[in-house]
């Protein structure tokens, strides 16, 4: 039996296991069977036959188990009498399904295929039905539905629909798509035969809009293609693709845009007739109308104007037709409205766009609109509005840079005086950058040259203008100069005015100065010889600038470079003091010394500023020298044989300190000799020596790593500075015998520089916990003395002072805190911390008070101010531990306690301004959750805490407010000193909307609504009733807590809410109080903050002022005045 009448005999159910085994054999490559071949050698009546035959196998398999049931099944076999094996019906499908897919390839002129047909159809409606499990099987018959309508044979249209339908809808799931796009594209005719208006096409019209929402069809060539169609699709459907469009343009990026720009441009330029029509005036025209009126602070604004300008960017005969008839009914009228906003993208626009034209005319009418439009362009640069004539200055470089070759030389060169103008424009800093940026633009025309070249040093004092953004935008253009060489940059600006400006100007100044002038004072293709030489004569036209030179000049050229600068420096310096040591590294040394000489002469200025160019060279290839051993070793070995001689030669003070910072790059033994006194001239050092005069000694002494000398030298002092109750004897071994005096003051200043500095912080934490712990002991022993200050106020004081007792107690507390953080697991140093705390409560606070003991106000006063000095310092510590977050929920618990038995002492209110920033930023530590069940708890620690911050918020606006009515001009300056504090508390507290902080707005509205209703309470007479306008206009302590509320936006809007809520819960009871409240929303409504929220509030407020409407008319005439005044008020606030 032949392979063919064997195949055909197999395709029943009751061989239907042969025929799975044909199939196998097919789909194995190592098996020469191929169904293919079979079927192209069957005659027409046998081919025929096995169609019928095989027709019949699906209708038996498909009744025995219907796709409907395959879901529920699964793969497991049916527990019934004919015990069909799901399996197996789902092979014997994708079996025929191959067989009638490959039929299709083979079908000829006069083949009968209606069984063909018969199993399409079951086909179709298997996969209609079929679960998405079904992943080998859906594949085929979707293959099969794609050849059917391919082959273009009978019902094509549903089986191409189906097709097309799958596959659109795979483009969007496949997590790589390229491929199910490009088969989108290829069933893109689907869509011809299918009706846009039928209820069948809305499923395809939803995925075709979607299609615009994909990235993957944007970006990719075939998926644009189909985009691009689909605007040919149906008249109708334009307008939905414009619209998906512009409601995802705003989460485009800007090649998204450029990707989706271009499927307009295709799409118009591949329409004719109406399509094209629709296009122009639904699509095209309304993006040019967006462009214009939209707002720049719109998010689609950008993109839009990206859209428009491309199709600028495609001018033709056909595209400038298009433009002129778009743009006639909208550009012109919007270049002379009111609005200046869309005076100023009409700007851009219509320059971008220039010349807008018809080119169907004749030449004498486009010449005429083009001077026409030139016209337009010059009376923009005159407009009112700085941005119009920003936006003009722009458009018209443009045009300048596009055209010059084409415009009249009158007009360029009544452009270019009138943009020479605009750079000098006193009344907008933004015109003024406007031209320095926009000229670079011009310069791109190699034709402008000669005209700027002689226009531009009008504008050289431009370098000195007052805003930073145009000096930036001058120095920007100049280099643009230098680069295309249109003119020597120092023509247009003097190189002592770009020097000047070097020395004294901001980073972004001063990096551009030097890109102008780097490769005039260091020119890569001279010796170093000639850069030495160039270095002399720029410190000598200006030092400071010379200074600023080689701090970035790193940045343009590699550290060899660098390094051979400083090599050649120290030749000239080696020259200057006549040293001839080591010149086997050059040729010639001796003559090139002797050349370098007389450059130099006795200048010892021009020798210092020398070695101050090596010190900033030398730092900044810092870290490149320690990437490369060699070259290292190589500079520290030539610096290292003659520092000793510079130090000895150049004992000026300016050069001293360079030549230090000099030997501290170096390792010690590199300065034997410096290296060996730098701790001897630190024991030295006077007592009230000035900063400057050993941080250089302090930064060497840390970067050779000997910092423990310098921590041992300073516990040391401070140790021996403490009163001696009896003489002890130093068990400590000190290596060099050298008697001096104990200075604790120096011994401070030498720790509050080492901790000041990231270098020498980080090499001092370096040395680990015991002598930091023993300084921090001894430090912690100078308590005693802080203490002996405020008790003794008659007896003699010990001798060291108070000022470096509280300079000890302070560093103690923040010694502490940098250990926390660096060198302790545990909270050691936090329990230190609040050992401090309890012994400021013990020792310190009871002293906080106004009332002397023994009568003696002048030592009760001293004692007072120091009292209020260490509390004040110590909450200062604790302030800055909580900011970088070193502290846990006990230190916060004990720090908000002190703060707490600081504000009941009798004088604690002096210290009200330290404690408002501890308050800010324990509230800081938490993040308000929006969590119900949180804020009903009342044992949650957060609502423990900031319970505790509330309380202490009411006792110091209690304190506040007690004080300015006591005293009111101490009490008043107390309050001005803590204005910066409470705002940044309140600015912290309006985040939480919820208890227990929201207390801290209910008792500012009730302090101020408190302080007004006593205020008109007083009133007796109708014409003492005025509306207040500003904070001013308030009582006292209103007028300061109104004036930190108006502050800020979003303090006015929680401070308003909080209004609301109260008028809400009927905390208001009387005439006298809602007028009070209506003061102060007087005040709000003239600061112009927060509108919306003050109409809200105002409405409630007038529905509460009706209740006192009737009583108001039997009433006293100031309760009648006062309250129509109210409604007046309330009218006003209404109408804004």
């Amino acid at each position: 039996m032949s392979k063919r009448e064997a195949f055909l005999k197999a395709a029943c159910k009751e061989n239907v296991e042969d025929f799975l085994r044909f199939i196998k054999l097919h789909n194995d490559k190592a098996e020469p069977f191929d169904v293919e071949e079979v079927l192209q050698e069957m005659p027409r009546a046998q081919r025929e036959a096995l169609w019928v035959r095989v027709s019949s196998l699906l209708h038996d398999v498909l009744m025995d188990f219907p796709p409907e049931r395959w879901q529920e099944s699964g793969d497991e076999p049916l527990q019934e009498e004919s015990s069909v094996d799901p399996k197996q019906v789902r092979a014997a499908v994708d079996g025929v399904t191959l067989v009638a897919t490959i039929s299709l390839s083979v079908l000829q002129n006069g083949d009968t295929y209606n069984a063909l047909l018969e199993i399409a159809n079951k086909l179709h409606d298997i996969l209609a039905s079929l679960p998405s499990s079904d992943t080998p099987l859906q594949p085929r018959i979707h293959s099969f539905c794609e050849a059917w309508w391919r082959k273009g044979l009978p019902e094509k249209e549903q089986f191409g629909r189906t097709a097309f339908l799958l596959s659109l809808q795979k483009s969007f799931t496949l997590k790589k798509p390229a491929g199910e796009i490009t088969r989108v594209w290829s069933l893109h005719d689907v869509l011809l035969s299918l009706d846009y208006k039928s209820e069948n096409s809305k499923q395809i019209i939803d995925l075709l809009l979607q299609c615009f929402q994909c990235q993957t069809y944007i970006r990719n060539d075939f998926g644009k293609r189909f985009l691009v169609f689909l605007f040919s699709w149906n008249i109708d459907f334009i307008l939905l693709i414009h619209g998906t469009i512009k409601n995802q343009l705003e989460f485009y990026s800007k090649i998204l845009t450029t990707h989706i720009t271009e499927i307009y441009f295709r799409a118009w330029k591949k329409a004719d007739g109406e399509f094209q029509e629709k296009i122009e005036n639904s699509c095209i025209q309304d993006f040019m109308q967006n462009a214009i009126f939209l707002p720049r602070s719109s998010a689609v604004h950008s993109k839009v104007r990206q859209i428009v300008s491309y199709f600028h960017s495609r001018k033709g005969s056909h595209m400038d037709k298009m433009l002129h008839d778009l743009y006639r009914p909208v550009l012109w009228k919007a270049l002379n409205v009111p609005n200046f906003e869309v005076r100023a993208n009409a700007t851009l626009v219509f320059t971008d766009a220039f010349p807008v034209h018809d080119p169907l005319q004749s030449t004498e009418k486009i010449d005429e609109s083009i001077q026409k439009q030139l016209d337009i362009a010059m009376a923009l640069l005159d407009d009112t509005h700085p941005a119009v004539r920003s936006n003009a200055t722009l458009g018209v470089c443009k045009i300048l840079a596009r055209s010059w070759e084409l415009l009249p030389p009158v007009i360029i060169t009544d452009f270019l005086k009138k943009l020479m103008e605009l750079a000098a424009d006193s009344s907008s800093p933004d015109v003024r950058c406007s031209v320095f940026k926009c000229l670079p633009i011009v310069l791109e025309n190699a034709l402008s040259h000669p005209l700027l070249e002689k226009l531009l040093p009008t504008l050289k004092y431009s370098l000195h203008d007052t805003s930073e953004k145009v000096r930036i935008a001058f120095l920007d253009m100049l280099i643009k100069v230098k680069a295309v060489r249109a003119a020597k940059f120092w023509d247009i600006c003097h190189m002592d005015h770009l020097l000047a400006r070097l020395a004294v100007d901001s980073p972004s100044v001063s990096k551009r100065v030097v890109d102008l002038l780097f490769k005039s004072f260091f020119p890569a293709n001279e010796s170093d010889k000639e850069w030495c030489t160039r270095c002399i004569t720029l410190i000598q036209m200006n030092p400071l600038a010379a200074r600023k030179f080689y701090q970035y000049a790193h940045k343009h050229t590699a550290p060899t470079n660098i390094i051979r600068l400083m090599l050649a420096i120290r030749r000239v310096l080696n020259g200057f003091i006549q040293v001839d040591c080591d010149l086997t590294d050059i040729d010639d040394g001796n003559k090139e010394n002797k050349a370098e000489s007389p450059l130099l002469g006795k200048d010892m200025s021009v020798v210092s500023s020398l070695l101050e160019v090596v010190v900033i060279l030398w730092r900044s290839i810092h870290q490149a020298l320690q990437k490369n051993q060699e070259a290292q070793q190589y500079t520290y070995a030539k610096f290292g044989n003659v520092i000793a001689k510079y130090f000895r030669a150049f004992e000026d003070e300016r050069a001293t300190v360079p030549l230090m910072q000099l030997a501290s790059f170096m390792p010690p033994a590199a300065v034997p000799t410096f290296s060996c006194g730098v701790l001897s001239k630190l024991r030295r050092m006077d007592s009230t020596a000035a900063p400057g005069r050993f941080s250089q000694l302090l930064d060497c002494i840390c970067s050779w790593g000997q910092a423990a000398d310098v921590i041992e030298l300073i516990t040391d002092w401070l140790s021996e500075s403490l009163p001696k109750q009896g003489e002890k004897v130093s068990g400590r071994k000190v290596r060099i015998q050298e008697t001096s005096e104990a200075k604790p003051d120096l011994a401070l200043a030498y720790l509050e520089y080492l901790f000041s500095h990231t270098s020498t912080r980080e090499a001092v934490l370096a040395l680990g916990q015991s002598p930091l712990k023993q300084l921090h002991t001894v430090l912690s022993n100078w308590k005693s003395v802080l203490y002996a200050h405020l008790s003794s106020s008659k007896v003699e004081h010990p001798s060291p002072s108070v000022e470096v007792a509280l300079k000890a107690f302070m560093y103690h507390a923040r010694l502490g805190a940098h250990l926390q953080h660096n060198l302790s697991e545990g909270r050691d140093f936090l329990l230190s911390l609040e050992h401090m705390a309890a012994w400021v409560a013990d020792k310190v606070l009871p002293r906080l008070t106004k009332s002397p003991a023994d009568g003696d106000e002048v030592d009760e006063e001293k004692t007072l101010q120091l009292a209020v000095q260490i509390t004040e310092s110590f909450l200062t510590v604790c302030r800055d531990i909580l900011l970088v977050g070193l502290s846990d929920e006990e230190f916060k618990s004990q720090t908000l306690h002190l703060c707490s038995l600081v504000l009941i002492s009798e004088a604690g209110y002096l210290c009200i301004p330290a404690v408002l920033p501890i308050l800010k930023e324990v509230v800081s530590c938490y993040v308000p959750e929006d969590n119900p069940q949180d804020q009903m708890n009342l044992e949650d620690p957060t609502t423990v805490v900031l319970g505790v911050v509330d309380k202490i918020f009411q006792k110091i606006i209690e304190l506040l407010a007690r004080h300015l009515k006591k005293e009111p001009e101490e009490g008043k300056q107390l309050c001005q000193s803590a204005v910066t504090g409470l705002a940044d508390f309140l600015q912290v507290a309006q985040n939480w909307e919820r208890a227990p902080l929201t207390g801290v707005f209910s008792t500012l509205f009730a302090v101020i609504i408190v302080e007004k209703k006593h205020l008109l309470e007083k009133v007796t007479h109708p014409e003492e009733l005025l509306m207040p306008e500003t904070v001013e206009d308030m009582p006292p302590f209103s007028s300061i807590l109104l004036s930190v509320i108006l502050e800020s936006p979003s303090i006015s809007r929680a401070f308003l809410a909080e209004v609301c809520s109260s008028l809400d819960s009927d905390v208001i009871s009387s005439l006298t109080e809602l007028a009070a409240v209506i003061h102060v929303l007087a005040v709000f409504k003239n600061s112009g903050q927060s509108k919306a929220a003050l109409k809200s509030v105002t409405v409630s407020v007038q529905q509460q002022l009706h209740r006192y409407a009737v009583t108001s008319a039997d009433s006293s005439d100031v309760q009648r005045v006062l309250y129509e005044s109210s409604v007046s008020t309330l009218n006003n606030i209404l109408h804004l």
